[in-house]
């Protein structure tokens, strides 16, 4: 049987740069899970209010996960030939 999709891009987890309040983590995860970002950001003050466990996943993501505008490209000048 054959595959009739064809390939893509593979989905990255990113933070967005287009909907955020903070740093655009919830915004990414929303995007990536393709829900309301407004669901994951209530998860995450629940799980902040109840056991702080939230804003410690959430320090994490903003330091971890890249920004989706982030240039790929190595820094600093090109090499000379």
């Amino acid at each position: 049987m054959t595959s009739t999709t064809s390939p893509s891009r593979p989905r990255r987890l990113t933070r967005s740069s287009s909907d955020k309040m903070i740093g655009g983590v919830a915004g990414g995860l929303a995007e990536y899970f393709d829900i309301d970002p407004v669901v994951v950001r209530v998860a995450f003050a629940v799980s902040i209010a109840f056991s702080g466990a939230g804003l410690l996943a959430y320090v994490a993501m903003l330091v971890v996960v890249p920004r989706d505008d982030q240039d790929t490209r190595p820094v600093g000048p090109p090499l000379a030939a």
